[in-house]
């Protein structure tokens, strides 16, 4: 689910046709926003906050948008706690919060490929406005991993913190969830290592590994896991480390946050495939 019930951290957008705002919203518009807007919530927390869905991301993403093509038609009924406002995740009480160093976005999607060009124009306008007149941008693309978004803190080359993306400024601290994950280095090999640089990439289950321990699982007498991505969300939120560890949980890291004593030349100068 890339939206939502929530937007999730790489490069994709959302559009919506645009709509002419209306001048005055009826009683029945009103009701309907209300209603949306708490379908939405209920479905988000229910999707970041229990990792048990309620609904499809398909039908999430539907009452989504038009809740978008109410707000575009009504702009008066757009309040700073819309759904549409917020960026996806929110900070549990059963974990200590984090300040990021750096903001943390998420994915937005498209569902055609007029929307993706339109979305293309924009973003190659825009930075044309903030470039320096030379080459042309060049666009990375990657698949989206459909995991947790984490936030890996290095100090010095050693892993000090580490959180979930939570509402882009405040994560949950995973810290010692995330240190079971053996893909994740607990120190840097090699020097010259930046004084403080964010990592950030999503933790998952790979589908092969998902089935096996679902597979597990039911063998054992126990209720499978409802999808790869909320297990691995649910992994991350053990209260037991030793829990997290009996996961096979996996992290695909796709950039870096804020970072001091580190300029990146350039994100990836080619890609063979």
């Amino acid at each position: 689910m890339s939206t939502g019930p929530g937007p999730a951290d790489q490069t994709a957008t959302r559009t919506t046709a645009p709509h002419e705002p209306e001048t005055v919203p009826t009683e029945a518009s009103r009701e309907e926003y209300e209603n949306l807007a708490d379908l939405v919530r209920k479905y988000r927390f229910a999707y970041y906050q229990e990792d048990a869905p309620l609904v499809s991301d398909a039908e999430f993403d539907s009452l989504f948008r038009r809740l978008e093509e109410i707000e575009a038609l009504h702009p008066e009924l757009v309040a700073n706690d819309s759904p549409t406002q917020e960026v996806g995740g929110e900070v549990s009480a059963a974990f200590a919060p984090v300040q990021h160093l750096q903001r943390m976005y998420s994915l937005e999607d498209v569902f055609s490929l007029d929307e993706l060009e339109a979305w293309l124009n924009r973003a190659e306008a825009s930075i044309e406005k903030v470039g320096d007149g030379g080459a042309k941008a060049a666009w990375l693309t990657e698949l989206k991993i459909d995991g947790l978004a984490v936030n890996l803190l290095y100090r010095d080359g050693k892993l000090v913190r580490a959180a979930t993306r939570g509402d882009g400024t405040t994560g949950e601290d995973i810290t010692h969830n995330l240190l079971t994950i053996k893909d994740i280095p607990q120190e840097l090999r090699g020097s010259g290592f930046p004084a403080e640089v964010e990592v950030r990439g999503e933790v998952f289950i790979p589908s092969k590994a998902f089935a096996e321990f679902n597979e597990a699982l039911i063998e054992a007498g126990k209720a499978p896991l409802a999808n790869p991505r909320n297990a691995a969300a649910g992994s991350l939120r053990q209260k037991d480390p030793a829990e997290t560890a009996k996961r096979p949980l996996k992290m695909f890291v796709h950039g870096i946050g804020a970072r001091e004593g580190l300029t990146p030349a350039a994100s990836r100068k080619r890609t063979d495939c």
